[in-house]
Formats: C-alpha cells, sequence, structure tokens
C-alpha cells in the first residue's frame, strides 16, 4: 500500500515577504549564552586536581 505524497504549500507575495521579515527579526534577536563563570569555575577545579 502506498503512502500518498502531499504537496508543500508556497508562500506568495505578501505573505512571504512577512514572513521572511519575521524569519530575519527572529535571528537577528538570537540569543548567545555567556560561560564565562562556568569556564573559570571548571578551571578551578581543574587546577586542584592537576590536570591543566
Amino acid at each position: 500500500m502506498a503512502i500518498a505524497i502531499k504537496s508543500i504549500p508556497t508562500l506568495k507575495n505578501d505573505v512571504a515577504k512577512a514572513f521572511i521579515q519575521n524569519a530575519e527579526a527572529a535571528t537577528s534577536k538570537k540569543a548567545t549564552v555567556n560561560f564565562s563563570k562556568q569556564v573559570a569555575s571548571n578551571r578551578i577545579i581543574l587546577k586542584k586536581f592537576k590536570m591543566k
């Protein structure tokens, strides 16, 4: 028994422009994670056990 292949919806005109604007806004807002505190504490642990 075969599975039917569904068509892929295509965005057009204003909907496509709005989608692109929303996608660009979301990527520009992406946050970075600061791991400097964790790195510092890990270095202390490694020094304590003479691993680094």
